[in-house]
């Protein structure tokens, strides 16, 4: 049973204050001084001060920060929005809005783990896939600056027809990812993948995010440069180092305390140091001032005209675009990003447990968190961001850097989402974050990503060659086949306007095609269980859910609504609920059996650092 800790903000950042804490037998623990560096500053279940949990949500808002911005900016192309920057705010807050409401759904009632929410990739392809079919390419002359009149009714109803047609699609194709997550098939699905699965498919989302990373990196090597350097000296060498703070309390009145605060804040960090310093070089003119120039891009002042356009308050409703219209072919495109979007997110659940320090994901909330997913999309869809909602591999990625897998610190990030969606200026002030940041930032993050994939891949037996050759022709086939399909466009051409857009989508998600090729290929090639690292992997029997004590600490739902449907025998037949939770009374015999028994020490899983 995970014994309970108490947490009292800065306590827990003390030089010799406690992190996760292992049982040892009581002789002196066998943990060596680097194993003692790796614990977690707080895991899953630990509730920090309300004050860290605002600091370490900013951070993880500022690390879904790019990602999300840059998906309504992708897509106001195809809405022939590029000559309207304040309908293009509005659709950054909706999303905003709409991503902090379902992170607070993911972790509340959802898979419960201390991962963010936010517009998902895997919609725009489709979406843009759909966009640029004839009856839906932008006329010509809102393509011209100077004929643009952004509020005529007829420039309106131009991008709103072709917002409806995008929720409508989204909408529906969201209530597909609802049916499989409650109806338990992605549970059941889970029997089958392991870590020959999953390994694949995390490292590819890193992998298959290098294009993107290059290109906002590639705008002004040196000021992304800088901004990768001071993550990975705050991360890494300068982690382990307390800064002292000035601290108040009844007892000890005005005293120092020693945080670590290198440990806690190295994304936050880097970002406005780098941000502060790009601001100096643009009032000191000492990066370009001319759009041709190599640099110019590094500039904070490229967004200025949005704050100043941006309302102080506006609040998103449902259908505020008009009422939603679908069509077959933007449905079936959507599906196909549901399908990578599920794919990807399953296999986020497991690094994100790995990373925060709980047991891996059982069954029931595995189906709840797809279900909960699916719920999101529904409501990015009604809320017209033109997107859906997944997973945030980023935010994974940062829990292994900051070592706080607390997720009332993604509470804090959601609310703060809901705020910057509420109040447009703020969120017009961090657009002027410029690109080459983001991009430094992008490097660590992915970078990080694709260890977290790689480190599952401990589970399995790497001296089979069976083993290794899936392992290898699932990553290579994920890197192959996109790229070709990327520079040959025109190969697909069936005849059938819809079977192409389904097939452009899935040949060109790697994440999609090394999970597919690893799901295929571990459950037909003969192995033992113990081989493909399925008994390792899962820790449980096959045939039930994981209800340890542990488990259901982090994965029930809450507010006592499990213990309370625990009395009820019919929550054994429903997918997405926890199944009967332990009693007191077995809580009392585990007890009173762990004070007679020597204490096992349980296995240590190390968090994936840079």
């Amino acid at each position: 049973m995970v014994p309970e800790k108490e947490s009292d903000g800065l306590k827990n950042f003390d030089i010799h204050g406690h992190f996760c804490e292992l049982e040892n037998d009581g002789e002196g623990s066998d943990l060596s001084e680097e194993d003692d560096k790796n614990k977690l500053a707080y895991c899953v279940t630990d509730v920090p001060a309300w004050y860290l949990c605002i600091i370490l949500g900013i951070q993880h808002l500022l690390t879904a920060f790019g990602g999300i911005i840059a998906i309504p900016l992708i897509l106001s192309q195809g809405l022939c929005l590029q000559h309207d920057g304040l309908t293009q705010g509005h659709l950054i807050s909706t999303i905003f809005f709409v991503s902090g409401v379902c992170t607070l759904l993911q972790v509340t009632f959802g898979i419960r783990l201390p991962i963010v929410q936010g517009g998902t990739f895997a919609f725009l392809a489709p979406s843009m896939a759909m966009l640029s079919m004839p009856e839906w390419t932008c006329p010509a002359w809102t393509q011209n600056a100077s004929l643009v009149n952004t509020t005529s009714p007829e420039y309106i109803d131009v991008w709103q027809s072709r917002m409806r047609e995008l929720q409508g699609s989204i909408m529906v194709g969201s209530l597909f990812q609802v049916l499989v997550g409650f109806s338990g098939l992605i549970g059941f699905f889970m029997r089958f993948i392991g870590p020959l699965t999953i390994a694949p498919t995390i490292s590819l989302i890193g992998l298959s995010l290098y294009d993107s990373a290059g290109m906002s990196a590639g705008n002004h090597w040196g000021i992304s440069t800088m901004t990768t350097a001071l993550i990975i000296l705050f991360s890494q060498y300068l982690r382990h180092i307390p800064v002292p703070f000035p601290t108040y309390n009844k007892t000890k009145k005005l005293h120092t305390s020693r945080i670590y605060i290198f440990q806690l804040l190295p994304v936050l960090l880097g970002i406005t140091l780098s941000w502060l310093i790009c601001y100096i070089f643009t009032i000191s003119n000492v990066l370009p001032s001319d759009p041709e120039k190599y640099g110019y891009l590094a500039r904070t002042d490229l967004k200025g005209d949005v704050i100043s356009q941006a309302p102080w308050f506006r609040f998103p409703y449902p259908g505020q675009w008009g009422l939603p219209t679908v069509s077959l072919a933007g449905l079936i495109g959507i599906l196909a990003g549901v399908l990578s979007s599920m794919i990807e997110s399953v296999g986020d659940y497991h690094a994100c447990a790995r990373l925060s320090g709980a047991p891996p994901p059982p069954k029931h909330a595995i189906n709840r968190g797809i279900g909960i997913e699916g719920i999101g999309c529904l409501l990015a869809g009604a809320w017209g961001t033109g997107n859906g909602t997944t997973s945030y591999s980023e935010n994974v990625g940062a829990l292994g850097i900051t070592k706080v897998g607390s997720r009332m610190v993604i509470v804090a990030g959601g609310v703060l989402m809901i705020i910057m969606g509420l109040f447009c200026k703020i969120g017009a002030i961090f657009t002027t974050i410029p690109t080459p940041v983001i991009g430094g930032m992008f490097l660590v993050m992915f970078g990080v990503i694709s260890a977290a994939g790689v480190s599952n891949l401990q589970y399995a037996d790497m001296n089979s060659s069976r083993n290794v050759f899936i392992f290898g022709f699932s990553m290579f086939s994920g890197l192959v086949i996109p790229n070709w399909i990327f520079k040959n466009p025109d190969a697909i051409a069936t005849g059938v306007v819809e079977l192409d857009q389904l097939l452009q989508v899935l040949l060109t998600t790697s994440m999609f095609i090394g999970g597919f090729f690893g799901f295929f290929l571990d459950n037909t090639i003969p192995g033992t269980l113990r081989e493909r690292g399925i008994m390792d992997w899962n820790k449980i029997p096959l045939d039930d859910s994981s209800n340890t004590l542990e488990s259901s600490e982090v994965y029930n739902l809450p507010f006592g609504i499990s213990s309370y449907l625990s009395s009820f025998s019919w929550v054994r037949y429903v997918p997405f609920l926890p199944p009967n939770a332990p009693s007191s009374q077995d809580e009392a015999m585990v007890d009173s059996l762990a004070t007679k028994q020597q204490p096992v020490k349980p296995e240590v899983i190390r968090s994936v650092a840079l």
